[in-house]
């Protein structure tokens, strides 16, 4: 069943159905004041940290139907009848769930708009929070198409959390007690509710406000609902006496209510209103707060920013292919996605809840966040991969996250086990991709010599050692290199990039082997463009050994192995009961290189299939389903201390044999490798949210972003999705699709067009912004290939070879024959 509809020409999604299977969300706003807001009007902000410094109350685990942070009630009734026989409904549908005749909630580009006819009234409320500024605002055009005069009042409602998130809800003594409110008269006799920790007056107050004069005005929950508390949000009772108590609170749970008399809507008629939430430094400033975006010129202008803003963010990167659920997510909501990840990181959404604040920034989630939006925002990438090199380590490893606002970095869960090591094995070499993606997009090779510390500090909090940039990428592979186990190959540490498999110390990662032999080729190739003969055959020769050992001891006949534990078994081999295959150890095995090339055929006689080939085949096999690929097969049956997280989860979920969504594009990228078009496309669209608009009862996810992860065969539920929003998923699938089906990748000499596509298409187009320069490409596929570029012209000139050297300025054209 489809609960709405991709409207691409406005860059939305429409919900049109507000019963989805769970909440579907949008972001607004960024870290330093934002959130979420849901598809019927609930909202979860902060400013700067959501776990220190909450604003409204949103508890997703309540059910759907509840109340949550935000919300309106439209009360009705004919001119001169009491209130107490007034209609009570909301334009969000929720928390009043009443008949409505339409429901649209437009998904847009951070921002959300509903246009829904409730109580016969026709409502159009558009809500973000503009550009530079710390305040959410929402537009309400109530207007009356009946027949006969209305007499209605508009009364939003904000429920405030305490600052401290996790304390709001561990905590039901001393919280309540330093919750307070004050209302304030401000411009034009408007009123503005300030709500605070009587600990934080001086510091920081949210302020709640409306455009319009209110009547009267309500902050006790308590007092809201009515009848203590046995009201509902349903149906407040307060809303049935003509007016509100208009009292502060001096403790409980505090609210924000405005009653805002419409008056009289006449037949056609329109009636505006506009909130606003916002954060002062102070209780004596907070009326000072109260008066920006309260005029519709305001607004308009602010959001005709935002508009702008997009414009320009998306145009760096357009396509039109066949397949338009393809275009969709690489035109509009890819995009939005990848900016979100690096934004919020795993801050706060629907399941990541933001109640930990030594959960912060992960290192190795957000170097590969800053991937997905080197193109369109290369100086904010530069700026977040500064932040993160500076929490390495001397010695060449990474803290696992840290807080964005203290830049107080932390070692994750590691650090609950005395026994294991107390690093991850692949943190520190995600950021030689990054930097690597970075200089081949700007060309901003003084980066390199940038100092940036490193995070351990002395007594007075100054750093022990600063290094360039080229010094920090040195030392992360330099670590790798040293910390070796008894086959050669990568000490796992706590774990790498599968945090849930935490072996005893002494086990050995073939991830993090491939990820190494990754990093060190685009080191090597930049070692290269440096002409730095030296470093550049130092970092081969660490290549050559690595491949070695991999090749001698992980080939395990069909696959490769994942892990060797503490003792030299073998995990992720025919030999296991469980945990047999394991996708990231085939896919990498391809993307480092150390399953493809001379000498690593299966059979070693430079005939017979890549041993990269043949993991690839067992991939698609045992792993691979028509709703995407499995990380292992089969999932643990039971806990094993000894292996750690991953048998937490029944078979089937998440990381023990789940479709976790994270890995999907790297097999994608393989299958480009190794010349598969069509198999690259066929697991594209297997994990394609938009390609499942239709089936959302099955995988109940919001169609316009990836998830984190999908139930796979070996559960019951087998295609529901969780975890949407913030997950390496949505960077690595506009990588994979931008870069290696479509093939247009930067390089430190050029652009180079390479495109792996399914043999059906007859082509594509693609408009490419990069160094200031518009690159518009057209490829054409007229004998049905996957892979190959026969001819390529250049400004109508035939060129050699598929890279397009860097033009410094203008309009080019590349025509590209496979």
């Amino acid at each position: 069943m489809a609960y709405g509809f991709f409207d691409d020409p406005r860059r939305e999604y429409v919900i049109t159905n507000p019963r989805t299977p769970v909440k579907w969300i949008n972001y607004v706003g960024n870290l330093s004041f934002g959130g979420f807001i849901d598809h019927t009007g609930g909202s979860q902000l902060c400013k700067g940290d959501p776990a220190l410094n909450r604003i409204t109350k949103y508890i997703p685990q309540l059910p759907a139907s509840d109340f949550k942070g935000e919300t309106a009630y439209i009360r009705v009734r004919k001119p001169g009848e009491p209130a107490s026989s007034a209609k009570i409904d909301s334009p969000y549908w929720v928390p009043c769930l009443g008949t409505y005749e339409k429901f649209e909630c437009r998904i847009g580009m951070y921002y959300t708009q509903w246009k829904t006819r409730i109580a016969g009234l026709d409502f159009d409320v558009l809500a973000f929070v503009p550009l530079g500024s710390t305040q959410l605002v929402r537009r309400y055009t109530v207007t009356n198409p009946g027949t006969e005069a209305v007499q209605a009042d508009l009364v939003p409602v904000v429920e405030f959390s305490h600052f401290d998130a996790l304390k709001q809800l561990t905590n039901a003594d001393w919280v309540p007690q330093t919750m307070q409110s004050a209302a304030l008269t401000v411009k034009n006799g408007r009123t503005a509710i300030a709500a605070y920790a009587f600990m934080k007056r001086d510091y920081a107050v949210n302020v709640f406000t409306a455009s319009l004069p209110a009547e009267s005005w309500e902050t006790d929950r308590k007092r809201f609902l009515g009848d203590n508390e046995y009201g509902t949000w349903r149906e407040p009772l307060s809303l049935k006496n003509e007016k509100l108590s208009s009292k502060d609170s001096v403790r409980g749970d505090i609210i924000a209510a405005l009653q805002i008399p419409l008056g009289t809507i006449a037949p056609g008629a329109s009636a505006t209103v506009i909130t606003g939430l916002t954060q002062a430094p102070s209780l004596s400033k907070a009326a000072d707060h109260a008066n920006s975006f309260m005029t519709n010129e305001e607004i308009d202008a602010a959001f005709r920013d935002l508009s702008a803003f997009w414009d320009d963010y998306l145009s760096i990167f357009k396509i039109e292919t066949p397949d338009p659920a393809f275009n969709s997510m690489l035109n509009i909501h890819n995009p939005r996605q990848c900016y979100t990840t690096k934004t919020w990181s795993r801050y706060l959404s629907l399941y990541q809840l933001g109640y930990g604040s030594d959960r912060g920034i992960g290192f190795r989630d957000s170097t590969q966040d800053c991937m997905g939006v080197i193109p369109q925002i290369p100086a904010e990438a530069r700026e977040l991969m500064e932040k993160l090199m500076s929490v390495q380590s001397t010695d060449g490893s990474a803290y696992h996250q840290f807080n964005p606002l203290t830049m107080i970095a932390g070692r994750g869960d590691s650090m609950e086990y005395e026994d294991r090591p107390h690093w991850y094995s692949d943190d520190a070499l995600w950021m030689v991709l990054a930097v690597s993606a970075y200089l081949k997009e700007t060309g901003d090779y003084a980066f390199l010599q940038k100092t940036i510390p490193f995070y351990e500090k002395d007594k007075a909090e100054k750093p022990l050692e600063s290094g360039t940039v080229l010094e920090h990428l040195l030392r992360a592979v330099a670590f790798t290199h040293d910390h070796t186990g008894a086959h050669g190959l990568p000490l796992l540490g706590f774990a790498d990039w599968n945090d849930t498999v935490n072996l005893p110390a002494g086990a050995e990662s073939l991830f993090t082997a491939h990820l190494y032999g990754w990093a060190l080729r685009e080191f090597a190739e930049l070692a290269d463009w440096l002409k730095d003969s030296g470093l550049s055959a130092k970092l081969r020769s660490w290549y050559d050994e690595m491949n070695k050992s991999v090749n001698a001891s992980a080939w395990d006949g069909d696959w490769y192995v994942r892990y060797f534990d503490d003792k030299g078994s073998p995990v992720g081999s025919a030999k296991n009961e469980y945990g047999k295959l394991w996708l990231n150890g085939q896919s990498w095995a391809v993307l480092s290189g150390f399953g493809q090339g001379a000498g690593q055929d299966a059979a070693g006689d430079g005939k017979t299939p890549s041993r990269g080939k043949i993991a690839m085949e067992a991939v698609k096999k045992h792993l691979a389903t028509d709703k995407g690929i499995k990380l292992s097969w089969p999932g643990y049956n039971g806990f094993d201390p000894q292996k750690g997280g991953v048998t937490t989860y029944p078979p089937g979920a998440k990381e023990n044999g789940g479709i976790f969504l994270h890995p999907n594009p790297w097999a994608i990228i393989a299958e480009t490798i190794l010349g598969d078009g069509d198999q690259a496309f066929a697991y594209y669209q297997n994990v394609n949210p938009a390609a499942k608009n239709d089936s959302m009862d099955e995988y109940e996810c919001e169609p316009y972003c990836y998830a984190q992860n999908i139930l796979s065969n070996e559960h019951p539920n087998f295609g529901l999705g969780r975890n949407s929003w913030l997950s390496g998923t949505s960077s690595w699938m506009y990588q994979s699709s931008t870069k290696y089906i479509l093939g247009i990748q930067p390089e430190h000499e050029g652009l180079r067009i390479n495109p792996c596509i399914p043999k059906q298409w007859n082509g594509f187009k693609a408009e490419r912004r990069c160094r200031g320069v518009v690159y518009k490409i057209s490829v054409h596929n007229p004998d049905g290939r996957s892979k190959g570029v026969r001819k390529m012209l250049v400004d109508g000139k035939e060129a050699r070879g598929n890279l397009v050297p860097w033009f410094a300025s203008g309009e080019h054209t590349i025509d590209v024959t496979l």
